[in-house]
């Protein structure tokens, strides 16, 4: 694990993982995206980073954080949980979900698989993400703790699907 830690940034966790480690970085990317920061969650990713989320294709960490910009201003109200779903030396695969609503107020939870690849210093170089929506009702929601934020530390994370 690699340390370079400033006032801004956490400890930076670099590969090779361990299973603790990959738990950390999970949980360090989940957080961040719960920030709604684009900033934040950008300086995670390599300068060079490249992405296919869902049917977009983005390159670099100026494209990361108009892309996140974007997508906050379209998903409101967001709360995200990872779980892992695997790790190797440099590649963590997570699954998650999320809840959002749109600005008619319609809920939505989202359901995916991520495939992440690190360079050496932990920076993520390649993220492959594959989403599905859907609708709910707001009754239906799960994710309850006050946003932006992250989630709290003795929730349960990914409930059962359904």
């Amino acid at each position: 694990m690699t340390a370079s830690t400033t006032a801004a940034q956490p400890p930076m966790i670099a590969p090779p993982f361990t299973r603790e480690s990959a738990l950390q970085k999970v949980r360090l990317a989940e957080d961040a995206w719960n920030s709604r920061d684009p900033e934040r969650v950008s300086r995670a990713y390599s300068l060079d980073s490249q992405w296919r989320n869902r049917s977009q294709f983005v390159t670099g960490r100026e494209q990361i954080v108009r892309f996140l910009a974007g997508k906050w201003e379209r998903e409101l109200d967001y709360r995200l949980t990872k779980s892992l779903w695997a790790f190797d030396d440099n590649h963590i695969a997570v699954r998650f979900q999320y809840e959002w609503r749109d600005a008619d107020g319609n809920w939505f939870r989202s359901y995916g698989n991520e495939l992440w690849e690190f360079d050496d210093d932990g920076l993520m170089r390649r993220r492959e993400a594959s989403i599905n929506d859907v609708p709910i009702d707001a009754g239906e929601r799960k994710f309850h703790w006050p946003a932006p934020g992250p989630r709290p530390a003795d929730d349960r994370g990914i409930p059962e699907v359904r």
